[in-house]
């Protein structure tokens, strides 16, 4: 078995994907802004901002996976806080880089979070990796992150980045925060609720990453969603569908979400139709293709 170092490892997706690892009979360590040996998943120490790690852990790594970023939606989109977006996936990764070179230890493979939101708003269109990037604040940033990540595998390590959608979870993400109205009997879509969402069940995402890391085929960049996107509106009825509860699903008019997040409501208000083809073709078979069953399996097990 293998040593699998991951930084971002404490998220949702990566505590997910330490626990399937380990499962498989992996050793996960994590990189983290302290260092904790003795955690469940024991941490190394590194600091983006100070450009600095413990090569420790580089030089105990099979496979790296980066899934480390500042979080998109988690403060009001300020010039600075841009910025940081951008430079903590693009600085994470050259620092990694920088780690491999020095120490002369390149990983088997270097696998990357990356997002759909490089397509940017893109209405009805159906979206594969030949697409280009689209405009706004979103493309811009998952453009500079998957430059980052090329830099990597121009250095000529087995490079795979998953453009993941919108990664369904009860633990965290954008699933936890929709169904918080539901529990008081109310559930909302955007604007007039026409919005592509392509959503992916977080365990199929870590199945990716798990498929990437054994498959030495693999390469380049790959869409991190399920076959079926669905609009907003139709993901608000399914939720409640699958809960099986009485609720009114109500609109959020998008004036609103403009005057109350700004820039921001692009996260929610872009409609991006993404297509799951080439990993289908690169022998990925998903456990929730739909998003009913991915739902109810959400809901059931607490995942």
């Amino acid at each position: 078995m293998s040593t699998i170092l991951i930084a971002g490892g404490s998220g949702m997706i990566g505590g997910r994907l330490s626990q399937m690892l380990r499962e498989e009979g992996h050793e996960v360590l994590h990189l983290s802004r302290r260092s904790r040996p003795d955690a469940d998943f024991p941490s190394y120490k590194w600091d983006v901002g100070e450009f600095s790690i413990d090569d420790e852990a580089v030089l105990r790594a099979d496979y790296v996976i980066n899934l480390a970023g500042a979080g998109i939606a988690d403060s009001p989109w300020t010039k600075s806080r841009k910025q940081l977006i951008i430079d903590s996936r693009v600085d994470g990764a050259r620092l990694l880089l920088s780690s491999f070179t020095r120490l002369g230890r390149f990983p088997k493979a270097y696998l990357s979070s990356a997002a759909i939101g490089y397509y940017g708003d893109r209405g009805d269109e159906w979206l594969d990796e030949s697409a280009p990037p689209g405009n706004g604040f979103l493309s811009k940033s998952c453009n500079a992150w998957e430059g980052a990540i090329r830099e990597v595998a121009g250095a000529g390590v087995r490079t795979v980045g998953l453009r993941a959608g919108i990664v369904l979870s009860t633990r965290g993400g954008a699933l936890e925060k929709i169904l918080m109205p539901f529990k008081a009997g109310l559930g909302t879509y955007f604007g007039d609720g026409s919005q592509w969402y392509s959503w992916i069940h977080i365990d199929d995402l870590c199945r990716m990453y798990i498929k990437a890391m054994q498959d030495e085929d693999m390469q380049g960049f790959y869409n991190g969603v399920a076959p079926n996107p669905v609009t907003n509106k139709e993901l608000a009825e399914a939720i409640k569908e699958a809960r099986g509860k009485p609720a009114l699903v109500a609109p959020v008019p998008a004036f609103a979400l403009r005057l109350a997040m700004g820039e921001m409501a692009d996260t929610i208000l872009d409609s991006t139709r993404v297509s799951s083809e080439k990993i289908e073709q690169a022998g990925f078979e998903f456990s929730f293709p739909v998003l009913d069953e991915a739902l109810r399996d959400l809901l059931q097990r607490k995942v």
